[in-house]
């Protein structure tokens, strides 16, 4: 064992948790020059300031992609407001109509992805990484998103924690669009997959974690869930909705997912 390795494992876990936080945050103000003041993040940031609270006082429907939406009568979110995630764009065909908004930050989704989520004409969220795979459009938004730094923000202009899911991020910027109440639905928190957290596998046939087959197929990279740290983003999401009046609610039919109060998807026609 080397000396700097037997030096870490010597260290306090508070004193390494604080070296950890104190390398994130200057890796973070390493990011902020460009995620601030590149032409094509103030162009982000300038649309993104048009969208502040333009739901005041709504109800959307935020749409994960669970196997539950196959259980799911979908054609009840026509003429609703709803956030799609990720590759929802695969269902839009089946259930006849697109999302009102969607929003993708992780890499590996987006670079497999690039040439269906460039040519979507809804509003579009995407992390500031995407810039490396899509190119500035009109209803094309770049978020400054972090995996580092625990935080609900309430302004979409500013850097967002990602909470190791597209939902947290999609959870503040239906905050910041004003969204009295918003609806999770195909947020399964469950997936039959099993591994480290955050590691990278490729699919070596259908993927039985989404609602298609198709949505990881084969061949596909993705990252292994982190669903702990998952749970920390939603229950910061839970308080700042509520100390807000708001409200956060789980209709995911079948879920997993126990942080927000549960409803019966039905009932909400």
């Amino acid at each position: 064992m080397s000396a700097s390795e037997s030096l870490k494992k010597a260290l306090p876990v508070p004193v390494k948790r604080a070296i950890g936080e104190t390398l994130d945050a200057v890796d973070r103000a390493k990011q902020w020059p460009a995620a601030a003041l590149h032409p094509w993040r103030q162009e982000s940031i300038r649309r993104i300031r048009a969208l502040k609270d333009i739901h005041r006082g709504e109800r959307c429907f935020l749409i994960g992609n669970g196997p539950s939406l196959r259980n799911t009568d979908m054609s009840k979110l026509k003429g609703e407001f709803t956030i799609g995630l990720n590759r929802i764009f695969l269902m839009f065909a089946e259930i006849g109509f697109q999302t009102t908004y969607l929003v993708s930050i992780n890499d590996l989704v987006i670079e497999q992805s690039a040439a269906e989520l460039q040519t979507l004409n809804m509003p579009r969220f995407f992390s500031w990484r995407a810039r490396k795979w899509l190119q500035p459009a009109e209803n094309l938004h770049f978020l400054w998103t972090t995996y580092t730094g625990p935080r609900f923000s309430t302004d979409l202009t500013t850097r967002l924690w990602e909470g190791a899911t597209v939902t947290n991020v999609a959870l503040q910027a239906a905050y910041y669009m004003g969204f009295q109440e918003v609806v999770l639905i195909g947020v399964d928190h469950n997936f039959v997959t099993q591994g480290k957290p955050n590691t990278t596998i490729t699919s070596t046939g259908d993927d039985p974690n989404h609602f298609s087959g198709a949505y990881f197929g084969q061949g596909f990279r993705w990252q292994l869930p982190d669903l702990e740290t998952s749970e920390r983003g939603y229950r910061l999401a839970k308080e700042a909705y509520e100390s807000a009046g708001r409200r956060v609610l789980d209709a995911t039919v079948g879920g997993k997912l126990t942080i927000f109060p549960k409803a019966d998807y039905y009932s909400l026609f």
